[in-house]
């Protein structure tokens, strides 16, 4: 109460408010007066973190903290006022905009900072403009000897870093990837296996950095996650330096649109398009965009705090998420980050991307013009290789929904009612072709007039009546029925998502889908037409087509096209219903749930194995491509299987024998880690779990990350401890209960010894934490796979083509999951720590997982307790223990 009624000086408002129980807390919160006045600036926020990036003492305890937070206000405050204020450029513009919209700290700041004698530029005035640049030549076809590839891995390593074997091999079989293409269609395949510890980024940048000098091409470096996007930006500048002779960047970080700042929606946000407290993230992003480095919203230098701040979806409104871009017809076109990005890519040494990116570039590269072959990877190193699969099987895939329908009507048609926003449908976007071009504009009324057969506002509470309107609302109210009345999962009353093969649909459904697939024919046509007619305007063009018109005919082309992919996809999944079932495809009915409130509904495919238009898309074009990873191949009781890695590579689907290696990781296992598969917690006792990491994470003193393989449980466990150990001063956090972004979530675990860290699969690879803020891994039980449709078709397949049983097939996804966490746990030769597994009956046949030599001993909850509790560098004698397992 004290809290909701006086303005108080606070850390992070939402998670104060969330560990009061208080569901809108407002006051002077430090973290936006941090964003204000350091835009672009990266803390941990947390006390620590704050004092840290202040230069202030950190606190002892948690009765320093309130000292500090007044003292850190004052530190701000009085940066405001200095001339060494790196950052006073802008400040007083937006602090009028946010004093207007009554920012709880605006009165404070205006007594601090003075008006400019000069009037400042709006941030649109200040972002620069990119250039055009020629395309660049095909590089040049050159050698990388062994021996270079060495001398330059030890430039990067440094003249006094310890020499290490296994990178110098595997430096050197990286290199492979980088030999003149021999055979058309048949690339340099490598997979590499890296062991932690290996240090295999230096190792396949050395040999990269050769090539790229000495070629004058690009290497694509592909990731899965963020967090390994940031180390490799950072690695990379040992290499490279920040910027070339002419001012241009080596080395360039690439992410999907919906990952930067939209500059047109944040001109929208910032002259009313966002109301309340969005209005002030706004304001407060658009003074990071005229600092940040590449406009990166999610992963880039924009705090990752700063979104949960406010409105839940505010950062995303201003990204390109619903793919409304108009390209060149947008005034900000010349300043956009999207667009930089593309261009300097193209003339980078070194882009850094994540998996899906690569993959739609390398498939949007194979038609169009110059630009689009100049985007098209063809050296390319896959880490996190692992994922490869996942990625390409969310790539290659199809999915009619009524979410994925409705965009698609709000893109033809427009703002509806009483829409707010930018929005606008294709008639306002091209009225003035339409009045030239009479075919034009009989395309744009015909493609209006079958989008209003798809989904609109409204379309699920009409299913849930039994009230569709329009052919596609009553296909998916078809798709909504045929789940529910076959679903034997249990799925419905527990709340979750329901599932069923799209198989024996009876001739209603059929006929439901036909009429569906007519109707998205008769938007795809006219879009087709008016494609035509577009590209016709633009080569005859009539005089008053100017610049910024013929630009923004040349961005309404783009954004057809991929609508047009889209539309055939739709149709394509749709004419297969009710015939022969296709062998390479899974196809299934859905409806989507959280917590027993329906969301969507839709109707997928999947390829059965998304390696093979992997392997047409982006292998068959490529001259190098290298997986790697430490966890590629499948550890069992023969040893390493290699067979199911090139399998999984996509290599057997262009007859291709790729160039398998292997460095193990330099590790001492035996004495730096020990796994315990805890046998005495019964499955699905919520109680005695939670009573389990509790007791773990006191014994410990923090320093655990625990693992679950279900929301639920892991919040049910999270509220039966938090205040336990809050009142113990162990600092717990949790995915999906604290109002904070996963990789904030890290940051904070990272930076506090004693802190815990609960989450899920995010959490599971990707996360590197050495040293002793990660002393002990908990899974709260074996990681079984989701027996989906799709999982059922793969592991019948792997049955019957793969030379195993269908439980193996399972076996390999659990022992690289389990690989995966381990490898959380161990990450210098400094580390030690205890892997555990609450698991009454873990088979003996998944202990390969974990790398040879650790000790895996099968305990109580007491032993395990009194082992953790024992200082982590003692050595615990298990040479006579009974119970260790070989």
């Amino acid at each position: 109460m004290a809290a909701a009624d006086t303005p108080l000086l606070m850390l992070n408002a939402p998670l104060v408010a969330s560990r009061l129980g208080y569901p809108d807390l407002s006051g002077l919160d430090l973290l936006e007066l941090f964003a204000f006045i350091y835009p672009a600036r990266f803390m941990v926020p947390t006390p620590k973190g704050l004092a840290r990036a202040l230069g202030l003492s950190e606190p002892g305890s948690d009765d320093g903290v309130p000292a500090l937070l007044q003292q850190a206000a004052g530190a701000l405050l009085a940066i405001c006022a200095s001339e060494d204020w790196q950052e006073r450029s802008g400040a007083w513009s937006v602090l009028q905009s946010l004093t207007r919209l009554r920012w709880p700290w605006a009165q404070i700041c205006a007594q601090q900072i003075a008006r400019p004698e000069k009037a400042e530029k709006w941030v649109f005035g200040v972002l620069p403009e990119w250039e055009e640049a020629p395309d660049r030549p095909q590089p040049a076809n050159v050698l990388i000897e062994e021996g270079d590839i060495a001398a330059q891995l030890e430039r990067l390593t440094g003249s006094g870093a310890e020499k290490r074997e296994g990178q110098r091999f595997y430096a050197i079989e990286a290199g492979r990837i980088f030999a003149p293409k021999e055979t058309r269609s048949q690339p340099h395949l490598v997979l590499a296996q890296a062991g932690t510890g290996i240090g295999k980024t230096l190792g396949y940048l050395a040999p990269a950095s050769l090539w790229a000098g000495a070629a004058s091409g690009t290497v694509w470096v592909s990731t899965f996650t963020k967090n390994l996007q940031r180390q490799l930006r950072e690695e990379s500048r040992r290499a490279w330096p920040e910027k070339r002779a002419d001012g241009t960047p080596p080395v360039v970080v690439r992410k999907g649109r919906e990952n930067y700042l939209c500059l047109l929606n944040l001109e929208d946000a910032l002259q009313g398009g966002f109301g309340g407290r969005a209005a002030i993230l706004a304001q407060l992003v658009a003074r990071w965009a005229a600092y940040s480095r590449d406009g990166d919203l999610v992963g880039g230098d924009l705090p990752g705090w700063l979104g949960t701040l406010f409105a839940k979806r505010g950062i995303a409104a201003l990204t390109d998420q619903r793919g409304e871009c108009v390209y060149a017809g947008c005034p900000h076109y010349r300043k956009c980050f999207i667009e930089r990005a593309a261009r300097a890519s193209a003339q980078a040494d070194l882009v850094i991307a994540n998996h899906a990116l690569v993959m739609i570039n390398a498939a949007r590269s194979g038609f169009g013009g110059s630009r689009d072959q100049a985007q098209r990877p063809t050296r390319i190193i896959f880490d996190e290789g692992h994922h490869v699969f996942d990625a390409a099987d969310s790539t290659f895939s199809a999915t009619l929904s009524g979410q994925e329908a409705i965009e698609l009507r709000r893109w033809i048609i427009g703002p509806e009612k009483k829409a707010r926003g930018r929005r606008r449908g294709l008639a306002a976007r091209l009225a003035d072709v339409a009045s030239y071009d009479e075919a034009g504009g009989k395309a744009v009324e015909d493609a209006v007039r079958g989008a209003q057969a798809l989904p609109s506002d409204g379309w699920l509470q009409r299913l849930n009546e039994g009230e569709p309107s329009g052919p596609l609302e009553a296909l998916l109210a078809g798709v909504r029925a045929v789940a529910y009345s076959r679903d034997e999962s249990g799925g419905q009353d527990a709340g979750y998502g329901i599932e069923t093969e799209a198989a024996a649909l009876d001739g209603n459904f059929v006929q439901l889908a036909g009429q569906a697939q007519a109707a998205l024919a008769a938007i795809r046509h006219p879009l087709v037409t008016l494609g035509a007619r577009l590209e016709a305007v633009i080569e005859s063009a009539p005089d008053w087509l100017d610049a910024q018109g013929r630009a923004r005919i040349e961005g309404a082309r783009h954004s057809l096209s991929w609508r047009i992919d889209l539309l055939a996809a739709w149709e394509a999944l749709l004419d297969r219903l009710g015939g022969p079932a296709d062998p390479e495809f899974v196809d299934w009915l859905a409806v989507d749930r959280s917590d027993a409130r329906e969301f969507d509904v839709a109707i997928h495919r999947r390829w059965l194995d998304p390696m093979k238009p992997f392997a047409r898309t982006v292998l068959e074009p490529a001259h190098g491509v290298m997986l790697t990873s430490a966890t590629l191949t499948d550890r069992g009781a023969s040893g390493e299987d290699w067979d199911a890695a090139i399998a999984r590579s996509g290599a057997p689907y262009i007859e291709l024998t790729p160039h398998v290696a292997a460095a193990p990781s330099p590790f001492d296992y035996a004495q730096q880690a020990e796994v315990l598969i805890v046998t005495d917690i019964t499955r699905g006792d919520i109680p005695a779990l939670a009573g389990a990491y509790a007791r773990l994470i006191e014994a410990a003193e923090g320093g655990v990350l625990g693992l679950f393989t279900a929301i639920r449980r892991m919040r049910a466990v999270h509220g039966r401890i938090a205040d336990r150990l809050a009142r113990g001063g162990l600092p717990l956090f949790a995915q999906h209960v604290d109002p904070i972004d996963t990789g904030t979530l890290v940051d904070i675990f990272r930076d506090d010894p004693r802190a815990t860290l609960l989450g899920t699969d995010a959490l599971r690879d990707g996360v590197d934490v050495p040293g002793e803020s990660l002393r002990c891994v908990v899974l709260e039980q074996v990681p079984w796979p989701r027996p989906t449709i799709l999982h059922r078709a793969r592991r019948a397949a792997a049955a019957m083509h793969g030379g195993g049983s269908a439980s193996a097939y399972d076996d390999r996804l659990i022992r690289a999951k389990l690989a995966q966490a381990f490898g959380r746990l161990i990450r210098s030769k400094e580390d030690r720590g205890h892997f555990l597994v609450l698991s009454a009956a873990f088979p003996s046949r998944l202990l390969s997982a974990f790398p040879p030599g650790t000790p895996v001993i099968r305990v109580t909850l007491e032993e395990a307790l009194q082992r953790v509790g024992n200082t982590v560098s003692q050595v615990v004698d298990v040479s006579h223990d009974s119970s260790v397992i070989p």
